[in-house]
C-alpha cells in the first residue's frame, strides 16, 4: 500500500482533475450549503478545501486534514480564507470534536488506509447525528492514471466497510469510468 507522493503534488491541482470533477457544483449537489461544517479528510492541497470555503461562506467551517505535513504546507501556501482549519492527524486518529461535521469527504484516500474500519469508525465519531461521509475513489481496473491496479479498492469492498461501520443509507454510483462514489449517513 502507498501514500501519494508530495512530488506529485501538482496533478491533484491540475484543469483535467477539475473538467473530471468541478468541485463547486460537486459539492452544492451533495448538498452543502452555507453556514455548515464540512472536513475534506486526506485534503491535499486543498483541491476541494477551497471550493468548499466558499459554498459554506463566513458562517461556516471547512476542516482540511492531512497526515502530511507536506501537502498541509503546500495548502497554506495557497493562503485559504479564516474559515479553514488545517490540521495534522494521525491514520485512525482524527484531532477533532464529536459530533461537529455536517458533510465529510475523502477523496482518492480509502485505497491508502492501513486500517478501513478503524478509519471509518473515526470518521462516523466526527460526524453529527445527521452528517454524511462521501467517498471517491478509483474503479478497481487496469488504466494509465491513478494508482496501480492491486492498490485499489473494489467499490463492493469499499461498500462493505460502510455497513461494519453502521453507516446507513449507504449508497454509491459511478461518477465516470475512472471513479466510483459511495455515500452513507452516521
Amino acid at each position: 500500500m502507498h501514500k501519494f507522493d508530495p512530488k506529485k503534488i501538482e496533478m491533484l491541482l491540475s484543469e483535467d482533475r477539475k473538467r473530471e470533477i468541478d468541485p463547486v457544483k460537486y459539492l452544492k449537489e451533495k448538498g452543502l450549503r452555507d453556514g455548515m461544517v464540512f472536513a475534506d479528510i486526506g485534503c491535499g492541497p486543498g483541491f476541494f478545501v477551497f471550493p468548499a470555503s466558499e459554498v459554506v461562506g463566513k458562517d461556516g467551517k471547512v476542516y482540511a486534514i492531512d497526515t502530511q505535513q507536506e501537502m498541509l504546507d503546500e495548502l497554506k501556501k495557497r493562503k485559504p480564507s479564516k474559515n479553514v482549519i488545517v490540521l495534522k492527524s494521525d491514520e485512525t486518529k482524527l484531532p477533532l470534536d464529536s459530533s461537529i461535521i455536517d458533510i465529510a469527504i475523502m477523496v482518492f484516500v480509502m485505497h491508502e488506509v492501513y486500517h478501513p474500519i478503524d478509519f471509518l469508525k473515526e470518521v462516523k465519531r466526527i460526524l453529527k447525528p445527521s452528517g454524511r461521509l462521501i467517498v471517491i475513489d478509483w474503479e478497481k481496473k487496469v488504466e494509465e492514471n491513478g494508482p496501480p491496479f492491486e492498490e485499489r479498492l473494489p467499490k463492493e469492498k469499499a461498500k462493505e466497510f460502510f455497513h461494519q461501520t453502521g453507516f446507513k443509507g449507504i449508497k454509491t454510483n459511478s461518477l465516470n469510468t475512472s471513479h466510483y462514489e459511495i455515500v452513507g449517513k452516521r
